[in-house]
């Protein structure tokens, strides 16, 4: 039977939790995309050992598991001087993993913006900082805004992970809760709620980005009456 007064006397051990999972993940999200656009710029770049050096990286990080990952940032970074402490260790190592993720959702949707739009850009005199800003980022943000809200959602998923390191977000939380009562349904059930509670937030807000945004691109590709008139006079 739920025993709902463990969670009325650990709620608030349980929303201190929840606000560094919240933390970590915010954070580790910002860094992560920020990091994997980056890394999506440099690509375009056309020096070949630049291209081999990115593209490595993503696939080493792709390609082993978070958990690996963040102890060898943890553990193993004092070892070359980079000492952590374990909530910084935490947003580092979930930014650096989504960073991959995200710098081959950022291709993806560079390589889908149709190459007349920059060439007509391009034909008007504007530079590669304003084809970017007003051309391929609108455009890519249509096409791969679900990719990032997905990759955003098993973000939150990783955060469990941080408790390994002593991390006091959520899980790290609801451990000391399930050790000192034995209650393990309840610690199941309260850890479910919380991370379905953020995936569902993150997944709405990412619903209504995307549409503000496709509203955006068709309300600026609509010409104005005046663009009409001088179009007919011409």
């Amino acid at each position: 039977m739920l025993d709902t007064s463990l969670i009325i006397q650990y709620g608030p051990s349980l929303l201190r939790g929840f606000g560094v999972t919240i933390l970590c993940w915010a954070a580790g999200c910002a860094i992560g995309m920020t990091l994997g656009f980056v890394l999506m710029l440099l690509r375009q770049v056309p020096l070949r050992p630049l291209r081999w050096l990115i593209r490595a990286y993503v696939e080493v990080i792709r390609g082993t598991p978070f958990l690996i990952q963040l102890f060898l940032l943890y553990n193993g970074g004092p070892s070359i001087g980079l000492r952590l402490e374990a909530t910084t260790a935490g947003i580092l190592g979930l930014g650096l993993y989504g960073s991959a993720y995200f710098a081959e959702i950022f291709r993806a949707g560079y390589q889908a913006v149709p190459k007349g739009q920059v060439e007509a850009a391009l034909s008007l005199g504007m530079s590669y900082g304003a084809i970017l800003r007003r051309v391929i980022v609108p455009a890519m943000l249509v096409s791969t805004i679900p990719a990032i809200v997905n990759m955003m959602a098993i973000l939150t998923k990783e955060t469990v992970v941080l408790s390994i390191i002593t991390v006091p977000e959520l899980m790290y939380e609801m451990q000391t809760m399930a050790a000192e009562t034995f209650a393990t349904f309840e610690t199941i059930l309260g850890m479910a709620l919380f991370y379905w509670l953020l995936v569902e937030v993150t997944s709405r807000l990412g619903r209504r980005l995307e549409a503000r945004v496709t509203r955006f691109l068709t309300h600026s590709s609509t010409p104005t009456p005046s663009t009409r008139t001088s179009t007919a006079r011409a």
